[in-house]
């Protein structure tokens, strides 16, 4: 067995060799079996040797405290997107230039290889303006409708209407025709009357598919908010964020921003519900305050001089 020596003049040096050899060595009784008592000493031996030698040498060296990891937008999305990361999900890829829609030019960057390129100089301020109307929106208790009818993106919805509680709803399978211009026949009018039919803000991940609840939204004057792609008319919606729509990863740090502002909204109102009812029991308990002073100052009268003749 080896061990370390303070007489050692670079212990730093004799440690990287003698790892080394230990490496060579349990490397080379891995690749075979061990089929006698002998090769089973020898591995025990280096093994514990190279254990002695990184228990001694751990005060040389650095203590890793954070292990860097792919974040997770799923489950985990950020507060505010960034430039690199809608470039890393590959937010600025769209379609074949020939496809491309002549009002979308103002969103272009150029194009690569027959390929139209998303300027992200203008999906980022858009993006934050929808996240302010989402924040906006919740915060005066509006309902809010994530649809998102692809595979893919089907559990990007899901999440992002959990957020946000009881005020959030999606759509995964299908937009049902006449879900909001037919209200009255699809849901009955005990329904429509006693309940909240019409959302107060509508969210498109995939909006080519889902151009009747776009047509629906508009006749119902709700505003919506979409991810727009190189082959789409910004203008079918309120609110357009330009942006690859055939990515899940854009898909989720798209949602996952809008949900958290909504999610931050409904902590507002909350807040704001609070302090109200804070400001009422306050302004109660100082009127019941002065009501017993009110009493007190009062004087008190005998019977017979409360006795009116």
């Amino acid at each position: 067995m080896h061990s370390l020596r303070p007489r050692l003049s670079n212990p730093v040096r004799f440690s990287f060799k003698f790892c080394k050899n230990c490496t060579r060595q349990l490397s080379q009784q891995a690749q075979g079996p061990l089929e006698t008592e002998n090769d089973w000493t020898d591995f025990q031996q280096t093994r514990t040797s190279l254990k002695t030698l990184m228990d001694a040498m751990s005060q040389y060296g650095s203590t890793q405290t954070s292990q860097w990891s792919l974040r997770d937008s799923l489950h985990r999305p950020t507060k505010d997107a960034t430039l690199s990361a809608l470039l890393a999900s590959g937010a600025h890829f769209g379609h074949a230039s020939s496809r491309m829609n002549p009002n979308f030019l103002p969103y272009a960057y150029g194009t690569r290889a027959g390929i139209t390129l998303i300027d992200l100089d203008h999906t980022l301020p858009l993006l934050r303006r929808a996240a302010k109307v989402v924040r906006a929106v919740a915060a005066n208790d509006g309902q809010i409708v994530f649809i998102g009818t692809r595979a893919d993106i089907r559990p990007v919805v899901q999440k992002a209407a959990q957020r946000l509680g009881t005020q959030g709803f999606h759509v995964g399978d299908r937009w049902l025709p006449g879900t909001l211009t037919n209200k009255w026949q699809m849901f009955g009018h005990e329904t429509v009357r006693s309940k909240r039919i019409v959302p107060d803000l509508v969210i498109l991940l995939n909006p080519i598919q889902n151009m009747n609840a776009i047509q629906e939204c508009a006749l119902s004057n709700v505003p919506t908010i979409a991810i727009v792609d190189s082959n789409v008319d910004p203008r079918i919606v309120m609110y357009p964020i330009p942006a690859n729509d055939e990515s899940p990863r854009t898909a989720e740090i798209i949602a996952g921003v809008l949900s958290i502002a909504g999610r931050e909204g409904i902590a507002i109102r909350e807040a704001e519900t609070q302090r109200m009812r804070m400001a009422v029991d306050s302004a109660w308990e100082d009127f019941n305050k002065m009501q017993v002073m009110q009493d007190a100052r009062q004087p008190q009268r005998s019977d017979a001089e409360a006795f009116d003749y």
